[in-house]
């Protein structure tokens, strides 16, 4: 069973208060939560292969490259800008 400083120090991590009615009551309930799950070590689970997720999906990922788009391409780019300064487009202060 939990004892009344590990229920208190959980409270304080949820940053809860708690009364010592409040506490006797989490001390049992938690403490049956945490039996329930010792259970849990008496299956025999040696035949389960592991897996970190049921659907089989993989993260895919493109490769980071870097494109050139050439004279052509930066015109078009300014063109669209609403305003440039020493070849950079200008933008609002952000600060």
């Amino acid at each position: 069973m939990l004892s009344k400083d590990e229920i208190l120090n959980i409270a304080t991590l949820a940053r809860i208060g708690l009364s010592e009615k409040e506490i006797e009551k989490y001390r049992t309930e938690l403490s049956a939560v945490l039996d329930y799950f010792k259970k849990l070590n008496e299956l025999d689970v040696s035949e389960v292969e592991p897996i970190g997720h049921i659907t089989g999906m993989q993260n895919v990922y493109r490769n980071d490259r870097n494109e050139d788009f050439g004279d052509s391409g930066r015109e078009a780019i300014f063109k669209n800008a609403p305003e440039t300064k020493d070849g950079y487009i200008k933008v609002k202060s952000v600060l």
